[in-house]
């Protein structure tokens, strides 16, 4: 049986595999592909609306824990790549 996971952008719950997890590093967000980085991850939906949404809901900032705004370029600029 796979993991659930709950994305930060949407709040629905989801399979693993189903979703992306990104750290913070250095005050930005990191795509953890492998799932494998160490430290608190969020998890959320490859879309432009969850990633939206959980950036203007400032839900990567509560989910990983960090004080203060996050750089969220890389995953802005994956998610247009993707899309």
């Amino acid at each position: 049986m796979e993991a659930v996971r709950t994305c930060v952008g949407c709040r629905t719950r989801a399979p693993r595999s189903a979703l992306l997890r990104v750290v913070s590093i250095d005050s930005a967000l990191v795509i953890d592909e492998r799932a494998s980085m160490p430290g608190r991850g969020a998890w959320v939906h490859e879309t432009p609306e969850c990633v939206d949404a959980a950036i203007r809901r400032r839900a990567f900032v509560r989910a990983l824990r960090v004080s203060g705004p996050l750089d969220t370029q890389t995953i802005e600029e994956h998610i247009q790549r993707k899309g």
